[in-house]
């Protein structure tokens, strides 16, 4: 195995440009033989501004917007996505997010799970986390 080899095999971490800086000790995107993996993105703008005051539409948008950005600064896109994890604090916005999410995939439709949750940091009602191709 060359070092070139082994370089695209170790982990390879980044905060890309229009994200917030991450919160807790670790990245928002790791690297690692040919996958990207996206840390849970909440509803925070590129200012650091946690969206806890707007409604769950504008949240869900705003992850949804973060985890196109963490994709592209890796290198991917929304149509390389293998694999989607959602917590939400209310069963309820399932629907609505369901509706949000299929606008913003499009034709994609990779492997996804939906996860009622009791409560998540700082009050916000969305986490999103991915795997997707480089």
């Amino acid at each position: 195995m060359d070092k070139r080899e082994r370089s695209e095999q170790c982990p390879r971490t980044i905060n890309p440009e229009g994200l917030a800086p991450p919160g807790g000790h670790y990245s928002h995107v790791s690297i690692a033989n040919g996958m990207v993996f996206v840390s849970g993105q909440l509803p925070i703008d590129p200012t650091g501004r946690k969206l806890t005051d707007q409604p769950f539409e504008a949240q869900a948008e705003q992850v949804l917007a973060n985890l196109a950005t963490a994709l592209a600064g890796a290198g991917s896109d929304v149509t390389k996505l293998v694999q989607v994890r959602v917590y939400i604090v209310d069963i309820e916005y399932w629907a609505t997010f369901n509706e949000i999410y299929a606008r913003w995939t499009g034709a994609a439709k990779p492997a996804r799970a939906v996860v009622p949750v009791p409560a998540l940091h700082f009050g916000l009602k969305i986490e999103v986390e991915a795997v997707a191709c480089v």
